[in-house]
């Protein structure tokens, strides 16, 4: 039979982390390529107890249809945490969704028509621009540093190209593990209000922190309330206790959260009932804030262990941004060399990373990677550090 496939889908690239995973697979392959949490730090134990719970006290409950929105309770418990950080929210204003991917899902089908202009920090999460492809958004990209996107930049291309929304992860991005400064934040929630251009503020790395310090508030808490807000919020469970059990969540105008519900009632009727009544009964009695600052401090001393790798090697051209959290590190590699060549001559040597190209939209910089320093143990990061350099170090030799 000759299958005619809808160009949405066959128009869509296949996402170079999910090849490069698949290709890991079976194999000892030491891969940097992944945004894997480590899986040995997962709270199985609590876990294990939570859903022994839950299948004990209201089993039929928890395998259940369920409501479109979630589970009321998960809904309550996330607005406390919002209101603790400056944001009247309300269950109706929650969304429970299947993974925050699906939070963004719903809010680009909620919120955009095919055509429509969308604005992206540069470079940006890879399966958002996927994601905008596939629903025939024209992705601009706003010229960004360090501290965020350029709040003049952001302000031109607002008033000449009338986006329907602008997308950002900015708090320890990915791929970059950059942090908007507060006062980029603020810009940019003013000219977006200003100008009616919603924000979809994705958040998935927030809560790994590395080091106690002043924290910039989410752009969503900045908007102070759901009512009206500019800012969409869209968060996760699965950076904070495990990506297993597919819970994530979107915050907004309640306006906003009807439309994304109405969609997903066409997309999956709810998300899984069983997860998200595990999740509550772990919130009752786990620590949930020690975990997560044992986790970050962990993920923050592998971070400097990939640093210091990276710097004993003493390639010249090699740079990196250090991020104050998340899951990340970005390289700027030797200006004459093509992460995409690079990564075949590694995989050959056994070490994957995701060259930094697909991650822009528009012209893409070719000698940037991004390394993930979360999924692996020591002894696999030395190792595979040593054979990229390794790798870097022939190229150079030849060119």
């Amino acid at each position: 039979m000759q299958y005619r496939f809808s160009g949405r889908v066959a128009g869509m690239q296949s996402s170079v982390i999910r090849d490069i995973l698949k290709l890991a697979q079976g194999s000892d392959l030491l891969s940097f390529a992944g945004g894997l949490p480590d899986a040995k730090l997962f709270p199985v134990l609590a876990i294990r107890e939570a859903a022994a719970r839950v299948l004990t006290d209201r089993p039929a409950d928890a395998l259940q249809y369920g409501p479109t929105e979630g589970d009321r309770q998960l809904r309550e418990w996330l607005c406390g945490q919002a209101a603790a950080k400056g944001t009247g929210a309300t269950p109706d204003e929650t969304l429970l969704t299947t993974g925050s991917q699906q939070a963004l899902d719903l809010a680009v089908r909620a919120l955009t028509e095919p055509g429509d202009a969308v604005l992206v920090e540069n470079p940006t999460y890879l399966a958002a621009l996927q994601l905008f492809g596939a629903y025939g958004l024209t992705v601009i990209p706003v010229a960004s540093d360090e501290r965020g996107p350029l709040p003049d930049d952001t302000k031109r291309l607002i008033q000449e190209k009338r986006p329907r929304l602008l997308y950002g992860v900015p708090t320890f991005g990915n791929p970059t593990g950059r942090t908007w400064s507060a006062e980029r934040r603020t810009a940019i929630i003013r000219l977006c209000a200003a100008e009616g251009v919603p924000i979809l503020e994705d958040d998935p790395y927030s809560a790994l922190r590395f080091a106690e310090e002043e924290r910039e508030p989410s752009l969503f808490s900045l908007a102070g309330s759901c009512k009206g807000s500019p800012v969409v919020y869209l968060g996760t469970f699965s950076k904070m206790v495990a990506p297993g059990l597919r819970t994530g969540w979107a915050m907004g105008d309640a306006e906003v959260i009807r439309m994304m519900a109405k969609a997903k009632q066409a997309s999956d009727l709810h998300s899984s009932a069983l997860d998200q009544r595990i999740i509550v009964q772990l919130l009752r009695d786990f620590p949930l804030e020690d975990y997560l600052r044992d986790v970050s401090r962990e993920y923050g001393r592998r971070m400097n262990l990939m640093q210091r790798e990276l710097a004993s090697h003493r390639i010249e051209g090699l740079r990196w941004e250090e991020p104050r959290g998340g899951m990340f590190l970005w390289l700027t590699l030797p200006e004459a060399l093509d992460a995409e060549a690079l990564l075949r001559a590694t995989l050959r040597k056994g070490v994957a990373f995701v060259p930094g190209a697909p991650f822009f939209a528009g012209v893409p910089e070719k000698n940037t990677a991004r390394l993930n320093f979360t999924g692996m143990d020591d002894e696999r990061t030395v190792a595979g550090i040593g054979l990229l350099a390794e790798a870097i170090s022939e190229f150079l030799a030849r060119s």
